[in-house]
């Protein structure tokens, strides 16, 4: 293959503060915010304080045919790629869309399969003029982030030539509902690393990136997505993903960075943790910025979308300040502002967190680099597989014996292998799905034990429909009006790997990508391409399907790199 890197060449960002990257960067150095306080927000009880297009700029930003969260990517994307005359219909180009929910708010209005992310995303890349099929990264709030070392690491290891990213989420009461049933909104404007932090504000907005091996200013120099292993919807406290994943991406670089952009939520879990783990990682004296208090947070935006800005920023010599921050309420020192302060280097780290204990950190550089490289990929074998339907189970080449049928089978599977792990009867049934085959993978390999060593990459084309169905009716009008804070976290189907990770300790790369149809040349790639890491030697992997109690599939295996 080729060897190549992975530079930006073009990027747009469409907010309440704007509808280019520059307009929303000025917009933030001078201090501005598109937080507001919406009262009985989308015809219901909630009162939220968040970041929402107006109607007008809606009706602006709406093209015929398409949901409002199609339009607003569409608009995002084609901006992006006019500013470099991109043809994207060649086979060397791919669309990466990162989001955690795409086009939920309207589960009520379209069809179920109009409503699934890869859907969605084909609709899209095919308007756009696109020919290969897409990939959604739906991995929470780390989503962008995850995209963006995805999409680099395809560019690097030669699978294509350029690779659009586009973050998008939009909000409704399906989301605001969840947040607000998590008990993590705050009334008042977020207050990010602040004494007096109570909450966080979401925020909409779609960003896009052009990544390209052609020459850019900026490039991706390191990736890295840990998990904690600790809880499905609390950080670990003692910082131990994001630790890990900024371990992996500073290199000997720190003294190049001139800041490190958090997460910062502005919850008192998620901001002490990212403390934390600047801690671990001997990075509390570099200057730290949040933008939380800007736009919100967008969820599957907020990682490209912040990158773009850190980008401008660093660009013009700016660190910019943390809007809401006052006086510090971590437990040590952070190098942090309300203010913007001046840089003249050229370096910085992206850190993000998200549900299913995932964490995330990208190393972004202007320095030029005198040679471009080539991802090294790997060789491996399947060492062991399962393939659990709703009618039977095969471990490798053997057919196991079973009573039950549909999700029966997966409670008397659970029971004969592990039996004694009560959180499985509070999963939803993509999770119980997934741990029950891979508790069988692991058992069929004697003496398995690296699990410090071995990724979860999972894919599906369902995403988590029943999961989402079943919260949706939670919340079905005001006179049932109940949003569980449960059923909420399992609307994220990367919560499958969160559980597996934290049955057996694991702490490397947990990912989840959605396509329109199972497509094994593209789950190679990716497969691969995460295996080129040196700190990994294992891979759970394999299609993952769950659209209901008789209707569901597991085929997962475990590979094992050599060489």
């Amino acid at each position: 293959m080729e060897a190549q890197m992975a530079t930006v060449v073009a990027h747009n960002i469409i907010s309440p503060l704007g509808f280019t990257s520059e307009m929303n960067y000025h917009a933030i150095k001078c201090g501005d915010s598109s937080l507001c306080f919406y009262e009985r927000a989308f015809g219901t009880s909630l009162s939220v304080m968040a970041s929402m297009f107006d109607e007008a700029i809606r009706k602006q930003l709406q093209i015929e045919g398409f949901t409002w969260f199609e339009s607003l990517v569409i608009q995002s994307v084609r901006k992006a790629i006019a500013d470099v005359g991109m043809d994207v219909s060649g086979k060397d180009v791919c669309f990466v869309l990162s989001t955690t929910k795409a086009n939920v708010e309207s589960l009520d209005t379209i069809s179920d399969e109009q409503v699934l992310p890869g859907r969605t995303a084909e609709k899209i890349a095919r308007y756009l003029g696109f020919v290969n099929e897409p990939l959604v990264v739906c991995n929470a709030c780390i989503s962008g982030v995850s995209a963006l070392i995805a999409a680099s690491r395809l560019i690097d290891a030669g699978f294509y030539r350029h690779v659009v990213v586009c973050g998008c989420d939009v909000l409704g009461k399906f989301i605001v509902s969840g947040f607000e049933s998590l008990k993590a909104l705050s009334p008042d404007e977020c207050r990010p690393f602040d004494e007096e932090r109570i909450g966080l504000n979401l925020g909409e907005a779609a960003a896009t990136v052009v990544l390209s091996a052609d020459k850019g200013k900026w490039h991706i120099c390191r990736g890295a997505v840990c998990n904690d292993a600790y809880h499905i919807s609390t950080p670990s406290p003692k910082g131990i993903g994001s630790g890990m994943a900024l371990a992996k991406v500073l290199g000997n670089e720190k003294e190049e960075l001139a800041f490190i952009n958090l997460h910062g939520t502005a919850t008192l879990y998620n901001d002490q943790m990212e403390w934390k783990a600047l801690e671990r990682s001997h990075l509390t004296d570099v200057p730290a910025n949040a933008l939380k208090g800007y736009l919100g947070h967008t969820m599957g935006t907020a990682g490209v979308m912040e990158c773009i800005i850190s980008m401008l920023s660093a660009d013009d010599g700016v660190i910019l300040g943390t809007r809401g921050f006052h006086s510090s309420g971590v437990s040590g020192v952070i190098n942090m502002s309300s203010h913007n302060r001046s840089s003249d280097k050229n370096a910085f780290i992206k850190l993000i967190s998200g549900f299913g204990g995932c964490n995330a950190a990208i190393f972004f550089t202007a320095k030029a680099e005198e040679d471009n490289r080539a991802l090294p990929l790997p060789d491996y074998t399947t060492i062991s597989k399962v393939i659990l339907s709703s009618k039977e189970i095969w471990i490798n080449e053997n057919r196991l014996p079973t009573v039950e049928r549909g999700k029966n089978l997966i409670v008397e599977l659970y029971k004969r292998s592990m039996g004694d792990y009560p959180r499985f009867y509070k999963m939803d049934g993509l999770s119980r799905l997934g741990l029950v085959a891979a508790e069988l993978l692991f058992q069929s390999v004697p003496a398995f034990d690296d699990y410090e060593q071995t990724a979860i990459v999972l894919f599906n084309h369902s995403s988590s429909l029943c999961a989402d169905k079943k919260y949706l009716a939670s919340i079905s009008g005001e006179d049932n009006f109940f949003p569980s804070p449960s059923a909420f976290v399992y609307t994220l189907p990367n919560i499958v790997n969160g559980e597996i990770a934290l049955r057996h300790g694991m702490h490397g790369e947990t990912s989840f990508y959605i396509l329109p149809e199972r497509n094994e040349k593209m789950m190679g790639q990716l497969v691969g391409s995460t295996l080129a890491d040196e700190n990994l030697s294992y891979c759970l992997t394999g299609w993952l399907e769950y659209m209901g109690e008789d209707d569901f599939i597991a085929d997962i295996r475990l590979i094992k790199k050599v060489n």
